[in-house]
């Protein structure tokens, strides 16, 4: 009899382990299906605007911000941060602003705008993202969207990145 019992024991922790491992193997494919379902976005197709010209991509990489610009001295912080990766800087409110050297002010209409927050599933504002040019216009979304809570700290933020 506690034969019996000393046998169930081993196979009710190999079950354990089992069932542990599964959790850990489905915890990593469900993250991994999440990263690799980053979005697209063609600049040929969704029309942005700085000023009254059409925006049409040239670098290889941006870091998107889309911002509110009720929200005080936020474009004039982004006008004067210096990265080494352009920045597009896209308005909720799509105010105009003048460029800076390393910050593009981006506008639209309603319907791109509103397609861009559904597209990337935008809640927050600030918020910011890596794309990364794959053909022509054609971007792809190169990383998590985060929420920024301090604009100032936005170039100490993306070097740790």
């Amino acid at each position: 009899m506690s034969r019996g019992g000393k046998s169930l024991f081993s196979l009710s922790t190999l079950l354990a382990s089992f069932f542990g491992a599964a959790m850990i193997a489905v915890a990593f494919a469900y993250f991994n299906y999440k990263f690799s379902e980053y979005k697209f976005i063609d600049f040929k197709e969704w029309v942005f605007y700085e000023k009254k010209d059409i925006f049409t991509p040239s670098a290889d990489k941006y870091i998107v911000v889309f911002y509110s610009s009720k929200v005080q001295d936020t474009a004039s912080l982004l006008q004067s941060i210096d990265l080494n990766i352009p920045i597009l800087a896209i308005d909720y409110y799509n105010e105009v602003y003048p460029n800076s050297q390393n910050t593009t002010f981006l506008r639209s209409g309603t319907r791109t705008s509103l397609s861009f927050i559904q597209r990337f599933n935008i809640y927050e504002s600030p918020s910011i993202f890596f794309i990364k040019k794959t053909k022509d216009t054609l971007y792809k979304q190169d990383s998590m969207i985060r929420k920024l809570d301090n604009l100032k700290e936005l170039s100490k933020q993306v070097k740790s990145l």
